[in-house]
C-alpha cells in the first residue's frame, strides 16, 4: 500500500479522541496542510460531542477562550460520561492563551470533568513556546507537516513532474491548469497570510520588509549554501547577521523556510555555519519566479534545485519530531547534500539530476573522515526519485 502519512495521523489523533481524559492534544503544522480537516474526520469517526471554534478571524483575548470553554463544559455535561472536546483553532493568536488555557485544563482536572480539548495551531514555534512555558506535563504534540508525493498522487493524481513543480498543498492542485491563478492562490492566501498573521502579527518584527525579502531570496536560492555576509549583500533593507538569522528561525518555525545547518561533529562548528537555504515546500519556490511549468522543465538548473530542494523537504518534514535531525556537508570544494542523523546512525544523501552544481561530489571525503552507516544515491542509477519521495524517510535511515 502506497504510504499515506496523514492517515497515520488521522489514526492517532482518533486513538486520543478515544481515550480518557488525559493531556490536552495539540496539533501543529504550516497553513493549508489540512489540521481543522483532519480533526474534523476524527471526530465524525469518534461520534463524540465537541465545540469548534477559531481564533483565526481577528484578534482575540482571554475572554474569548472562557467563552468558548463554557460552551465546551456545556456539550461535556450533556454528553455525560463519554464527555465531549473542545476544539480551539489558530489558538496562538489569543494573547496570553496558554495562562488561561493552563488555569481552565486545572479546574476541570480537579473536577473531574470529561472535556477533552484539542488545540490547532500553525505557527508551531510559537505553540510550542506557549505548551513549555505554561502547560509543562499536559500536553501532547501531534505534527501535521505539509503533504507528501504519495499522499498528493493518492489523493490528487499529479505525478512526480507536477508534484515537483507545483508542490504539496491540497487546496492548489485544483487550480494548476490556470498557473496564473494558482500563482495567486500561493502567494496572496499561503505566503502573505502566513507571514502577516503568523509571524508579523505575533511577533514584533523591526524590519518587515527584510523578513519578506530573506523569505524570497530562500526561495531564490533553496538548495544552496549562503553565507549571511552574502545574504546581506543582496537584500536591501539594511540588517544584521544576527537579524537574518532570527528570521530565518521564525520562517522555519511557520513550516516555509529553513536554513539546514553544516555537519562537523561539533555543535559548535555547526551553530556558526552558513546555511543551506531550503523551501519546505516546492511551490513557495515556483510561484514567486519566472518560470512557468513548461519553462521550467527545460531548464536544467532550475529543475535541478526544484528536485533537491523535494529531496530535502522530504526529508526534514518527514522528520520532524523524530529526533533525527538533516544536515549538509561542506569542505572545500567538496560537498554531501544531506546529512542524515539520530538514533545512533549517519547517514549520507547525494542527489543527481540535472543541475550544474559548482562544488564536487565529496562523498568519499565524507565517508573517509565520518565513516557514516549508509550512503544512498538519489535520482540518476541511484534510488528514483518517485520511489524516494514516496517512502518515510526513516526507511532509508534505519
Amino acid at each position: 500500500m502506497t504510504p499515506n502519512f496523514k492517515r497515520d495521523i488521522l489514526k492517532t489523533v482518533l486513538n486520543r479522541l478515544r481515550e480518557p481524559r488525559k493531556f490536552i492534544q495539540a496539533l501543529i503544522g504550516p497553513r493549508q496542510v489540512g489540521k481543522t480537516t483532519l480533526i474534523m474526520q476524527a471526530l465524525e469517526a469518534a461520534g463524540v460531542a465537541f465545540h469548534y471554534a477559531s481564533a483565526d478571524a481577528s484578534a482575540r483575548d482571554a475572554a474569548w477562550i472562557d467563552e468558548q470553554w463554557d460552551i465546551g463544559r456545556l456539550r461535556a455535561k450533556e454528553a455525560g460520561s463519554p464527555g465531549a472536546v473542545l476544539v480551539l483553532d489558530e489558538v496562538q493568536k489569543v494573547t496570553g492563551w496558554s495562562e488561561i488555557v493552563k488555569l481552565r485544563w486545572d479546574e476541570d482536572s480537579a473536577c473531574g470533568s470529561a472535556l477533552k480539548v484539542v488545540l490547532l495551531g500553525s505557527a508551531p514555534l510559537l505553540v510550542r513556546e506557549g505548551l513549555s512555558e505554561s502547560l509543562a506535563g499536559r500536553f501532547e504534540i501531534i505534527r501535521v507537516p505539509h503533504w507528501s508525493f504519495s499522499e498528493i498522487k493518492e489523493a490528487f493524481g499529479l505525478g512526480l513532474e507536477q508534484y515537483l513543480y507545483f508542490g504539496g498543498y491540497p487546496a492548489g492542485t485544483g487550480l494548476i491548469a490556470d498557473e496564473e491563478r494558482w500563482r495567486r492562490y500561493i502567494v496572496d492566501s499561503l505566503v502573505e497570510s502566513t507571514l502577516s498573521r503568523d509571524v508579523l502579527f505575533q511577533r514584533r518584527i523591526d524590519k518587515p520588509a527584510l523578513l519578506r525579502q530573506l523569505f524570497r531570496l530562500g526561495c531564490d536560492y533553496s538548495a544552496q549554501v549562503l553565507s549571511y555576509q552574502k545574504m546581506l549583500g543582496q537584500l536591501q533593507e539594511a540588517g544584521s547577521t544576527v537579524t537574518l538569522a532570527h528570521y530565518l528561525e521564525l520562517l522555519s518555525g511557520v513550516g516555509m523556510l529553513t536554513g539546514l545547518q553544516k555537519y562537523s561533529g561539533s555543535r559548535v562548528r555547526q551553530r556558526g555555519s552558513s546555511p543551506k537555504l531550503l523551501a519546505l515546500n516546492t511551490a513557495l519556490m515556483t510561484s514567486g519566479s519566472e518560470h512557468s511549468f513548461s519553462t521550467a522543465r527545460k531548464n536544467p538548473d532550475f529543475w535541478g534545485r526544484l528536485v533537491e530542494s523535494a529531496v530535502g523537504a522530504h526529508l526534514v518534514n518527514g522528520l520532524l519530531g523524530t529526533g533525527i535531525e538533516v544536515f549538509y556537508w561542506r569542505e572545500s570544494n567538496y560537498e554531501v547534500d544531506y546529512i542524515i542523523k539520530g538514533k545512533g546512525r549517519l547517514t549520507a544523501l547525494e542527489v543527481t539530476s540535472s543541475r550544474r552544481k559548482h562544488s564536487l561530489p565529496g562523498m568519499a571525503r565524507f565517508c573517509k573522515e565520518f565513516g557514516p552507516h549508509r550512503k544512498l544515491l538519489v535520482g540518476g542509477q541511484g534510488i528514483p526519485i518517485a520511489e524516494f519521495l514516496s517512502a518515510p524517510p526513516e526507511k532509508w535511515t534505519v
